[in-house]
């Protein structure tokens, strides 16, 4: 029988004019039966799911708030789909806004200099939990679930199924953040070319190994070199041995951010991040929760061997082995720009674009076959000649659900119910399926993904692996995610254009990183702003009593392309399955 709740709210909105907005089981069951199929849930757990969904919105029935995150698929969804089922089951209309990624950190950063509520609740990178940890501006989940949000949080939120907590919670181990989408950067290639017997043979005669999965960059290097300059065309294609981006703009920082240091071996072992050093080459001595520098003259890697290193390897192969224009692509161009089915491989590729990288051929995607099988596969980031074992290889995305203390309490809990709404497990296999940004270990193990898993490169197999944890955002060496991110991707982008060289614009980038950090030190200094956990920057000294301990900042290598190394695609997965 449909069920009618009109509640005080939802009649004051009649009363000003926005007519009557009804909460219905009828509508939830219509969804339960359609839309949100599959699910690891049944139909009847489904239904009383949603029935407390309709019970915990009545205070909310009629409200219209306004919510931000970037524009991935699984946010599209979210934003066109969800918000629809969203307002007609609970009665609150979600007017679910999509920006570019910069944007939404630049909204997130106003609202937090502000005061001024721009937005009820924000999609926000955990990169930011160092930030919101230390500010104390963000609402922590863990005190206002136990708290005033007691009556809004759902008993079968199920903390202990999403993923990426240990990446939303802060060093005083609370939760900040709710994880809403989460996707790797990992190794992409074409396995057809890779397989391709009369590559195998060229290939092992020049460079004595087999062709496969890089383990290292110099086997990277050496396959973009051979599909570049050897191989040369398929089927009468111009094709490249690699491809990425370089235009100077926000998103070239996080190209840079996202672990790249760290994968070329920058930073200290340690997971989720390096310990004391991090991926940013920032140095935060264990059990504190003060940095003390990004330079290697402070303790730092910013500038250090490897950090160069890194952006040189990076410059070197965007010029040498990427199609004509990579260099002036942002990050929004370069990924979809492998549909194409010119590209050998990517060695820095983002796992959120594998709903692109799955549409038919007739969509004009060239590397999936006329069945729609993937021609290509997703394998484990290569690492660089720094790196050693227990150190991260790579970078997640943890997107998540972010509540700012400056908006009014009613509206911070009208988005909270929401955030747990396209979270909840009634919703949240059908929104792995569309976005495959998997947040629920129940939804990657659901069985629906073990059928469709043969379409999908390994993206299933890679989220069911154990080596899933050695991929993590930035940490909380960080403290000021938004004043440090823009930084980077001018400094960058010096290097692209030839102002500087990888040394000189590192050595800029991390003497900026100190002077801003030395700023969030006197502030926090003398007013407290960042809860005392703020910088405290250690003096400068001769890089060489950093370099010459054991640890980082490392000392240059004598020899920094050691002998290529590979694996075979299958083999690995076998492993995977196996453990």
């Amino acid at each position: 029988m449909r069920r009618h709740l009109l509640s005080a709210v939802a009649a004051a909105a009649v009363i000003a004019g926005h007519g009557p907005v009804w909460a219905d089981e009828a509508a939830a069951q219509r969804w339960i039966d359609d839309e949100f199929q599959p699910s690891t849930l049944s139909k009847d757990e489904q239904m009383a799911e949603m029935q407390w969904f309709i019970e915990a919105a009545q205070p909310y029935n009629g409200m219209e708030i306004n919510v931000l995150s970037e524009g991935i698929p699984t946010h599209s969804y979210e934003s066109e789909v969800l918000t629809k089922a969203f307002e007609e089951i609970t009665g609150i209309k979600v007017n679910h806004q999509i920006l570019g990624e910069g944007e939404v950190v630049q909204a997130v950063q106003t609202q937090l200099q502000t005061g001024r509520n721009l937005y009820d609740g924000y999609v926000n990178d955990s990169d930011l939990i160092g930030t919101h940890s230390r500010l104390q501006l963000a609402y922590p989940l863990t005190d206002m679930m136990g708290g005033d949000w007691a009556g809004t949080t759902s008993p079968t939120l199920d903390l202990d199924d999403f993923m990426g907590i240990q990446f939303t919670t802060g060093p005083d181990g609370k939760l900040y953040q709710l994880p809403d989408q989460q996707f790797a950067n990992l190794y992409w290639f074409r396995k057809d070319w890779f397989d391709d017997e009369a590559n195998k043979a060229a290939f092992k005669e020049k460079y004595g190994y087999d062709l496969g999965v890089p383990v290292n960059w110099s086997a990277y290097e050496d396959i973009a070199d051979f599909f570049t300059n050897d191989v040369k065309e398929v089927d009468g294609t111009t094709i490249y041995g690699h491809m990425d981006y370089g235009k100077r703009a926000p998103d070239l920082g996080w190209r840079m951010t996202d672990a790249w240091l760290s994968m070329a071996g920058a930073g200290d072992v340690g997971e989720p991040n390096g310990i004391p050093v991090d991926e940013w080459g920032i140095r935060m001595e264990a059990g504190t929760c003060n940095p003390v520098g990004a330079s290697v003259s402070r303790g730092g890697a910013a500038n250090g061997p490897a950090a160069v290193y890194a952006i040189r390897k990076w410059d070197e192969w965007l010029r040498n082995y990427a199609p004509p224009g990579a260099a002036s692509y942002d990050f929004y161009q370069s990924l979809p720009a492998l549909s194409q089915g010119n590209v050998a491989q990517q060695i820095f590729w983002y796992t959120a674009f594998t709903a692109d990288m799955v549409k038919p051929k007739s969509e004009g995607n060239n590397t999936v076959d006329d069945e729609g099988t993937p021609l290509w596969r997703m394998a484990p980031s290569p690492h660089g000649p720094y790196w050693e074992d227990g150190q991260k290889v790579g970078y997640q995305d943890v997107g998540s659900w972010t509540f700012l203390k400056s908006t009014p309490a009613d509206r911070a809990q009208a988005a909270w119910l929401y955030a747990q709404f396209v979270t909840s497990k009634t919703v949240d296999v059908k929104k792995s399926h569309v976005g495959l940004t998997f947040i629920r270990d129940s939804s990657v193990n659901h069985e629906s993904f073990t059928e469709r898993a043969p379409k999908l490169g390994g993206l299933v197999e890679f989220y069911r692996s154990p080596d899933r944890v050695a991929w993590s955002p930035t940490g909380i060496n960080v403290p000021d995610y938004p004043k440090l991110a823009q930084i980077w991707w001018q400094q960058i982008g010096d290097v692209n254009s030839g102002a500087f060289t990888p040394q000189e614009a590192m050595d800029r980038l991390a003497e900026e990183m100190d002077i801003t950090m030395a700023r969030m030190q006197a502030a926090d200094e003398s007013a407290g702003v960042y809860g005392g956990c703020g910088p405290r920057l250690n003096e400068p000294q001769d890089p060489a009593f950093w370099l010459e301990k054991a640890g980082s900042p490392k000392a240059k290598l004598d020899n920094e392309k050691p002998q290529g190394q590979t694996v075979n695609y299958d083999e690995l997965v076998q492993r995977w399955q196996s453990q």
